[in-house]
């Protein structure tokens, strides 16, 4: 054999080999030809890409071949998927494919949910394709109505920002420091009022102590005089009390009505008159006496004789001497 036979020979093992390793790398055996093709739409793929395995109840069956956009105009944007198997399952037309993704790290598979009733699927057939939510798909579901609220708010709170922001102009910002100053010094004033306060209370305690101290000692006083008052028979001297003064009322009631002495004495008019009389003639008799008083003592050598009373004369102090 010739140098440049063997030369060929392995060229050609060499592209065999090359030509093999590539499409096993893309998931095609060359010598496992491929037996059926199917074909599912979807309108969204969720990751899926070429040489994405095939499952059915979890055992590898096959890979997709190809993907190609649909190109009828009512179904313009979906897309097909075509896909092989290299066993000889067998499953009906009313079977479903699904893409789910395996961990949330990896890409998407197809698995095929078999379907047993019906006309049996064969090679070229469209099945039913369904799309398995994922954790980040289902998690962007939830996001999306959360995300729209959270764009509704941040343009609320831009515009009203944007008011704030005219509101707030360069007159009512200085308005604003001032006030903020004001309050400062206001703070200052109220802290140095405390601090006063403090020493009042500091400087009164000895004599708020003792104030105390002097309360303290009268509420025992007291406290002696009512158990003072406690202790005594306040039951018997009321009652006593209120004897002397039913005694008294029929004492006040016996006068009121004359008797007695001392009720006669009161309520009787003739006495009363009586009273006034004499002391009416000995009002008239003590000026009688003041006026002339030869009449009540004479003496007289030569037999003269007093004047008599006048009493007209004695009404206006006047002496009849």
């Amino acid at each position: 054999m010739s140098k440049e036979l063997k030369t060929g020979i392995v060229l050609i093992i060499v592209i065999i080999a090359f030509i093999w390793g590539y499409n096993f790398l893309k998931g095609q055996d060359l010598f496992q030809p491929n037996n059926r093709y199917y074909k599912v739409e979807y309108n969204n793929i969720g990751g899926l890409t070429k040489a994405s395995l095939v499952t059915l109840n979890g055992l590898k069956v096959g890979k997709v071949d190809e993907i190609n956009l649909n190109e009828s105009p009512e179904k313009r944007g979906h897309l097909i998927v075509q896909f092989s198997m290299h066993n000889d399952f067998k499953f009906s037309k009313n079977s479903v494919v699904k893409i789910y993704s395996p961990n949330p790290l990896s890409g998407s598979n197809l698995a095929i949910i078999p379907s047993y009733t019906g006309e049996d699927a064969v090679s070229g057939d469209f099945l039913k394709g369904e799309i398995e939510s994922s954790l980040f798909t289902s998690i962007g579901e939830r996001l999306d109505p959360i995300q729209s609220k959270l764009e509704k708010v941040i343009v609320s709170a831009d515009t009203l920002f944007h008011r704030v922001n005219n509101v707030l102009d360069k007159k009512t910002s200085e308005s604003l420091r001032n006030s903020v100053q004001e309050l400062e010094l206001t703070i200052v004033d109220f802290r140095t009022t405390l601090g006063s306060v403090n020493s009042l209370m500091n400087e009164s305690s000895a004599d708020f102590k003792e104030t105390l101290k002097n309360t303290k000692s009268i509420t025992a006083n007291l406290s002696k005089v009512t158990d003072t008052l406690a202790n005594s028979n306040i039951g018997e001297i009321m009652k006593k009390a209120e004897m002397t003064l039913s005694s008294v009322n029929s004492l006040l009631d016996g006068m009121d009505k004359g008797k007695g002495t001392f009720g006669k004495l009161v309520n009787d008019e003739t006495l009363y008159n009586n009273l006034a009389t004499m002391s009416k003639e000995l009002e008239e008799l003590l000026k009688e006496m003041k006026l002339n008083p030869k009449r009540f003592v004479h003496f007289s050598l030569f037999g003269k004789k007093a004047k008599p009373y006048n009493e007209e004369n004695n009404k206006v102090n006047k002496t009849t001497q």
